[in-house]
């Protein structure tokens, strides 16, 4: 992309209404625009990255064996109501009439509708197990929303629901889940500690959220300092080997963390002090087993081996997709703006031709943009007739984590340099060798 052809509505100055540092930076790297209280349009920069984290969770939900569909945003209240959940929900759930008289809510989470899809098409116990997923746009009429899409009344979630025969199955599934999560938040740059959480209106005794540790995070946390050296890598899983996934919930939950609601000072005072920490976390997503609690209210049952029906045991599973890149910004940034890991950038490298006009200049950036995309890489190139310094100020503020800078000086001596944004180093390269570089860098990249 050429940003002269590009919509890029950068601000130069911060937003009074932004408290937060990722709400700042998203407004100032036209990434998105308030159209309401908690409420925002994606422009082109933040959409690009919307989609490149949604097609993360894709891939691995898709990994796991786990089946995508697309559910309705407005749901009739009648299924709520059979779950006895409508009453129950509270003020965050907005309510409405159609036409007809008839009671309407804006989806903010979707155990019963996917309930009823499960219990008009399967029978039998032979059609398990079976999780179903979606990602879609959510609405939680949250009573103050503040901190951009931190805190949002709408926002772009994956919610998944697992149905199984048993207890032991459906705990499966748990695990299953509590591994494609870890494997997803790595693939973005992220370090998500698994902590035992509360249900809340959800329900279930089995749960836990999966916690990016920042100063800015609505939860406080209490953790073994262990658990942050504890990464997931590039294992080879086998998702339908219990004992496999059970040993990686076991690593990755077997330590202290927990939030604020589920914490226990005695069990938190027996690590060693030296290990004891107490921050903030941002909740990137939740995991819940709940048994049979939707399944015995809307009759959600399957012919067991034993030729009698058995009411499914569910779990459900979600990640905050449009907070996740709140999320990322909060842990990845710095006093001159968002450095995005190479995972999720909106744009795999920024090219700034120093000298516009010069015939030399040009055509090296045009060669360069063209090796970059014949490789099937992403640049953004800078080719405004603007000042040096205002078009490293803007690569700087969007955060791409690769820079090549291209001017007549350098060329002179057949180098171009190239910048890592994370770390400020650069290095002179011939445009070649940059090029093969930067196309290096992403190859091992999922």
């Amino acid at each position: 992309m050429r940003l002269s052809r590009y919509f890029l509505p950068v601000l130069k100055e911060n937003p009074a209404e932004a408290q937060i540092v990722s709400h700042r930076l998203m407004l100032r790297a036209g990434m998105i625009k308030q159209a309401a209280a908690g409420i925002y349009s994606w422009l082109p920069l933040g959409f690009k990255v919307l989609r490149k984290l949604e097609n993360i969770v894709h891939e691995e939900q898709a990994r796991a064996g786990h089946i995508a569909i697309q559910m309705p945003i407005l749901q009739s209240a009648d299924l709520w109501r059979e779950s006895g959940r409508y009453d129950d929900y509270g003020q965050e759930m907005l309510r409405m009439q159609d036409r007809h008289g008839r009671d309407m809510l804006y989806t903010p989470t979707a155990e019963e509708l996917v309930t009823d899809i499960f219990r008009s098409h399967v029978s039998s116990y032979k059609d398990l197990p079976l999780t179903l997923y979606q990602i879609q746009w959510k609405f939680r009429d949250e009573i103050r929303p503040r901190f951009g899409v931190m805190r949002g009344r709408e926002f772009y979630m994956k919610d998944g629901y697992n149905f199984d025969l048993t207890k032991e199955d459906a705990l499966h599934a748990y695990n299953r889940h509590l591994v494609s999560y870890l494997r997803t938040y790595e693939r973005m740059g992220l370090q998500a500690i698994p902590m035992r959480a509360d249900s809340g209106p959800i329900g279930g005794d089995d749960t836990h959220e999966f916690l990016v540790l920042a100063d800015t995070g609505e939860s406080e946390v209490f953790y073994d300092s262990a658990v942050t050296d504890l990464t997931f890598g590039d294992r080879d899983i086998d998702y339908d080997d219990r004992a496999q996934c059970q040993a990686i919930l076991e690593e990755f939950t077997s330590k202290y963390a927990r939030t604020d609601e589920t914490h226990d000072e005695s069990l938190f005072n027996q690590i060693p002090e030296e290990r004891r920490r107490v921050a903030r976390g941002i909740e990137v997503g939740q995991i819940f087993y709940f048994g049979t609690k939707y399944s015995e209210a809307m009759g959600a049952t399957v012919q067991g081996p034993d030729g009698k029906p058995h009411p499914v045991h569910m779990g459900s599973h979600g990640i905050g997709v449009s907070r996740l890149i709140g999320a990322i910004i909060e842990a990845s940034h710095d006093d001159k703006g968002i450095i995005w890991p190479e995972g999720v950038t909106p744009f795999h490298c920024g090219i700034v031709n120093l000298k516009q006009g010069d015939e030399e200049a040009d055509a090296a950036c045009d060669n360069i943009y063209g090796a970059l995309t014949a490789l099937g890489l992403e640049p953004l190139y800078d080719d405004r007739n603007e000042r040096a310094g205002g078009k490293f100020a803007t690569m700087d503020l969007i955060g791409l984590p690769w820079r090549i800078t291209v001017g007549p000086r350098g060329l002179k001596n057949g180098v171009v340099e190239l910048t890592c944004r994370r770390t400020g180093e650069s290095e002179e390269l011939s445009p070649e060798a940059a090029v093969t570089k930067v196309a290096e860098i992403y190859q091992g990249i999922a």
